[in-house]
């Protein structure tokens, strides 16, 4: 078979694994970023093992690892700092086969980038157009145009490509809630276990990081486009300083300039991820709240499905049908789970709360992990899935 060539439209974690997954099995790729740069401004991410199943595929599982920090146990606690569930790490690994690992964003994204020739790293590539003709593709950017046999688009929550080719879909929709992200500097006795600290109508997690810092998370209820008063840090100090230890030294620990803040939103279902010979991947795709910490780990599942798929045949349009009846259907049930889960978060009338509590602290330990099993029980594909088996699950 000639060597095939996929343009990306995205260099976040989803299109970057895609190339490396494609490239790996001798496609020629390029991604196009519209940033200056191919950089990370976020701040932690936590990849569960359904996520190192995907980084084993691509062969950069123990890179990752070695980046990241492991942490003992963690789970969540109510606003008196009691503990409601925990989860033991050692057990996610011997029942998925990988513990969870935190990093930083900026850390795996150059993990991806380094996996990848600097000739196919575009950056600076600002797409303009995207169709799909009697021809194949076509992509028109700041660069130039390319006419590959693949078109990615994973361009994020706003994506061109989806608003190119799906005009017809549904505009993303606000969660309710709004976000903060920091790390702290080096801590000289970080927490042992993570946490996510449930409030009325807010709640404030954290997890390690290596090198003694710490990730820190934090959500309220709020309008979109809410603006703090003062700085987002400020903001941070007013809302969650009387919160529990150890969320005082957190925020003392914390650089006053390094306080992300974004509104939350996710993607109402699409009726497919493909059209022609265009695919969508990652948030693009099925954007989702970072609830169950499965953004990137799903993006970094369709990037090795997608590759998969599109083993061993020649036509990329049937290759792109197994990959949406693969990947729709569990990246939609995820979306929506997350979408309660933050509700259930995110709950402010106080009986409510009280009940949430009692029912999260009575669960058993078992029946926690059970219900985890259909999140990060993914193992890396085998046979491509066809109509015919689809439907007969």
């Amino acid at each position: 078979m000639p060597q095939r060539a996929a343009t990306i439209v995205g260099g976040g974690i989803g299109g970057l694994a895609a190339a490396v997954a494609l490239r790996r099995r001798g496609w020629r790729v390029e991604v196009l970023e519209r940033s200056p740069e191919f950089t990370e401004i976020g701040a932690g991410i936590s990849l569960w093992p359904n996520a190192l199943h995907a980084l084993e595929a691509l062969g950069l599982a123990r890179a990752v690892q070695a980046l990241g920090a492991v942490e003992a146990a963690g789970g969540v606690r109510d606003r008196q700092g009691r503990w409601l569930t925990r989860t033991d790490n050692a057990e996610l690994a011997r029942r998925f086969g990988h513990p969870l690992v935190v990093l930083h964003r900026a850390d795996l994204l150059r993990v991806l980038t380094e996996a990848l020739p600097a000739d196919s790293l575009r950056s600076g590539s600002e797409v303009s157009v995207v169709r799909d003709g009697a021809q194949g593709p076509v992509v028109a950017h700041r660069g130039g145009e390319s006419r590959p046999d693949l078109v990615i688009g994973a361009d994020g929550l706003r994506s061109v490509v989806r608003r190119t080719l799906w005009p017809d879909a549904a505009d993303p929709r606000y969660a309710g809630y709004t976000a903060w992200r920091t790390v702290t500097e080096p801590l000289a006795e970080p927490p042992s276990e993570g946490a996510a600290i449930w409030g009325r109508g807010a709640r404030f997690g954290y997890t390690a990081l290596p090198g003694g810092r710490m990730y820190c998370f934090a959500t309220a209820s709020l309008p979109a486009g809410a603006a703090s008063g003062s700085s987002e840090y400020a903001e941070l100090l007013r809302r969650f300083e009387s919160w529990p230890d150890p969320v005082p030294a957190l925020l003392t620990a914390v650089p006053a300039d390094t306080v992300l803040r974004h509104d939350l939103y996710d993607l109402p279902p699409l009726p497919s991820f493909v059209s022609g010979r265009v695919a969508l991947l990652g948030d693009a795709a099925h954007a989702m709240t970072p609830n169950l910490g499965q953004g990137a780990c799903q993006a970094l599942e369709d990037a090795v499905t997608l590759a998969h798929c599109l083993d061993g045949t020649p036509d990329v349009a049937a290759a792109l049908r197994s990959y949406d009846l693969q990947r729709r259907p569990r990246t939609q049930a995820i979306t929506r789970r997350s979408a309660r889960l933050g509700a259930i978060g995110q709950l402010s009338w106080p009986p409510a709360v009280v009940l949430r509590d009692t029912a999260a602290r009575l669960a058993p330990t078992r029946a926690t992990l059970r219900s985890m099993t259909p999140v990060l029980g993914w193992t890396v594909p085998g046979d491509p899935v066809t109509e015919k088996k689809s439907e007969s699950r």
